[in-house]
């Protein structure tokens, strides 16, 4: 597999929690405002919000989702309402951009955020124009990771073929499709449980094991740089 890795020419990437680290609290921010969309869409305290909103992200993938499903909210409001956060806890970091601008072929974003969030979260950790491709959750029609539906975008409208290419996540779930369609899998990892999910729907942690991981890493900057080194 490592062979495998040294002959990637396409680099699919998460973002939050991916490329950058969970110990920055910014999707805490993100969650948080989950919890205030679905307490005023609802009229709920946060503590029934909050069992709702993560009983949604167990079952369909993203809170959104659920609450697409259930109470046929539009996708757009409640985007530019969870992301309107604080990005100034992000730094720039050098040595993810040296290691990223060093991958050979073309290197994806591809989020169950929105598009500009992604894009607001690359600038602000100075990797803005180094992605070929953005691919948020507005271009999959709304449907997140892991529904198979997602993946299908990025083969068949991105082209991404799986047999050349590395996927990159927090969440091991998510890199369960990937694997099955043929994907290099590394899982990014940290300590820190940034969002007390549902058991099912956690981030792992290093010591994790999972069949549909390959790598699992806590230094995306370090691994990548090895990967192209070889």
């Amino acid at each position: 597999m490592k062979q495998r890795l040294r002959k990637t020419r396409e680099w699919v990437f998460d973002l939050d929690n991916t490329l950058y680290p969970a110990e920055s609290d910014v999707f805490a921010q993100i969650d948080q405002r989950m919890t205030q969309f679905v307490a005023r869409l609802l009229g709920l305290d946060p503590v029934e919000a909050r069992k709702i909103q993560k009983s949604y992200y167990a079952k369909h993938g993203t809170t959104m989702s659920g609450l697409m499903l259930e109470h046929k909210i539009e996708p757009e409001s409640y985007l530019d309402f969870v992301h309107d956060i604080d990005l100034s806890l992000l730094n720039v970091d050098l040595a993810l951009q040296e290691a990223i601008s060093a991958l050979p072929g073309r290197k994806i974003v591809f989020t169950n955020g929105s598009r500009g969030h992604a894009t607001r979260v690359l600038a602000a950790r100075g990797l803005s124009g180094m992605f070929d491709n953005i691919i948020g959750i507005e271009d999959t029609g709304f449907v997140p990771k892991p529904q198979p539906m997602a993946y299908t975008h990025l083969l068949e409208q991105v082209k991404v073929n799986p047999a050349q290419s590395a996927f990159f996540e927090d969440m091991e779930r998510n890199l369960a499709p990937a694997f099955a369609l043929g994907f290099v899998t590394v899982l990014v990892h940290s300590d820190k449980d940034w969002s007390h999910e549902p058991a099912n729907a956690r981030p792992a942690g290093a010591d994790d094991e999972h069949d549909h991981v390959h790598f699992t890493t806590g230094d995306l900057a370090h691994f990548l740089t090895n990967a192209v080194k070889g």
